[in-house]
């Protein structure tokens, strides 16, 4: 199908050199095209010089919205517009194992894609599988997908990525929870909310979605599943069949277990994810409730509960998410950089107790308004420190719904970046408190970083360069 094949790559950052790799190897022609690399066709160029005209196939990065005009004009030719998902999809070869290409365990969701992912890999790798956490994190999914010794995959993939595949049909599939988020490059929350809905078509065992999160399981009942593929929620109560969640502090399974009518399969306890508490030593909801998501995909794939006990306690958290950098003089400082959108930041506020938290906040805003994350958190709050290009929807959020909360606005000097600067104003904000009352100075931006940093890990790196330098204990 692709040998011969004209095809054009749209987008040449990490998952574009990868399709092109692939593609050039199942010797098909590729044309590679970026806006933004001087060794390459730019979309202009292409369109004037009627290469498009005689493309049989468009592979378009994930930063490329719909509207985009390369894009836009190879669809009204009625060319075919494939993600670097698609053409993994396409593309899968055999294991050496036996028994055809890997499966593919597949979560989407507003936030907790990353963690749940790396999650379920470790899990999988538990239960002796070659597994591998791919996609929107890590190796490209066309790279995993063409690799004989993986035995199954773990794939996060964005919205983006999900808006132009159309073939694939995971083992099992997660959208963990839904939120405003890149209207941007969607256009509107229904758009958005469609193109994670995409995870679910064709699943083959099961659909995994939140009980806390209505919209999720709607995109389960308007999904085209599999003959014999089942629903599966998670909840943080007690779970019901066909589902997983918590009895106590004991995480069970409902949704799998052979006796799942009258009795409930332990996989795990609170204790096995007390690595990843915070600052007061409890485990985050959110953070459960991604383990529940990956304990469920894990048992979809017929991995035994005690592989997802051992998988849970040998999971090591990505950098960037409530990590603790460091105590100085009794106040927490911790690092949720990831908290890119209000949910995030939701989440992570919400792990900390009422009137603790000094927050620093702002960035790219990316057309989100702040109104419910600070009614649902105001209680959270002792002081705000506001950075970033798009201060005034936070500003007038909080002026709205929590203006007894003191504010304080930081811009770069001349001799201090930004973050230092933010840190510094936290610090003496975070001061004001008796000597029994916990507090954290909490990086949780709500926002996209690239007014200010290269990215949400750059920004992450300079909070905690800045809080290091405070001294105290790491």
């Amino acid at each position: 199908m692709l040998e011969g094949a004209l095809v054009v790559v749209a987008g040449l950052g990490v998952s574009g050199r990868a399709a092109a790799e692939v593609l050039a190897s199942r010797g098909a022609r590729v044309v590679p095209v970026d806006d933004h690399a001087d060794d390459v066709i730019g979309s202009a160029e292409l369109l004037e010089g009627g290469v498009l005209d005689r493309a049989d196939l468009v592979v378009a990065s994930p930063g490329l919205p719909p509207h985009h005009p390369l894009l836009a004009a190879a669809l009204e030719r009625g060319i075919p517009v494939w993600s670097e998902v698609e053409l993994a999809w396409h593309v899968r070869v055999d294991r050496v194992s036996g028994g055809g290409p890997a499966p593919w365990l597949a979560v989407t969701g507003t936030n907790g894609k990353t963690t749940t992912v790396g999650m379920l890999e470790s899990i999988l790798r538990a239960a002796g599988e070659n597994a591998l956490a791919v996609g929107n994190v890590g190796t490209p999914v066309v790279l995993a997908a063409t690799d004989p010794a993986l035995d199954v995959l773990a794939v996060e993939l964005s919205s983006f990525q999900l808006h132009f595949t159309h073939s694939m049909s995971a083992q099992a599939a997660a959208v963990l929870n839904l939120a405003p988020d890149h209207l941007d490059w969607h256009g509107s929350l229904e758009a958005y909310t469609a193109d994670k809905g995409r995870i679910f078509e064709r699943a083959e065992v099961a659909c995994v979605y939140n009980l806390a999160d209505p919209a999720t399981e709607e995109l389960v009942r308007e999904a085209d599943v599999m003959d014999g593929a089942v629903a599966v929620g998670f909840t943080l109560g007690t779970p019901m069949v066909g589902q997983v969640g918590l009895v106590e502090d004991v995480l069970v399974d409902r949704g799998f277990a052979r006796l799942r009518h009258t009795h409930a399969a332990e996989l795990g306890t609170l204790d096995d994810l007390g690595h990843l508490a915070g600052p007061d030593g409890t485990v985050p909801p959110h953070v459960v409730a991604n383990a529940l998501a990956a304990a469920a995909l894990a048992l979809a794939h017929d991995v035994a509960p005690a592989a997802v006990r051992d998988g849970l306690r040998a999971y090591g958290p990505g950098a960037h998410r409530l990590a603790t950098v460091a105590v100085v003089d009794g106040v927490a400082y911790v690092d949720d950089s990831k908290a890119t959108n209000a949910h995030a930041a939701a989440a992570a506020l919400g792990a900390f107790p009422a009137d603790s938290v000094v927050w620093v906040a702002g960035g790219l805003a990316k057309g989100a308004q702040f109104d419910d994350l600070v009614r649902a958190r105001r209680d959270r709050l002792r002081a705000v420190v506001l950075i970033g290009v798009d201060r005034q929807p936070l500003r007038e959020a909080l002026a709205r719904h929590a203006p007894e909360v003191p504010v304080v606005e930081v811009d770069a000097g001349e001799t201090e970046p930004v973050m230092t600067r933010a840190v510094h104003e936290a610090r003496r904000l975070a001061s004001v408190r008796a000597a029994s009352e916990p507090v954290t100075v909490l990086l949780a931006p709500a926002c996209a970083s690239m007014d200010q940093f290269e990215s949400y890990a750059a920004r992450g790196e300079q909070f905690a360069t800045a809080v290091r330098a405070l001294g105290g204990d790491a």
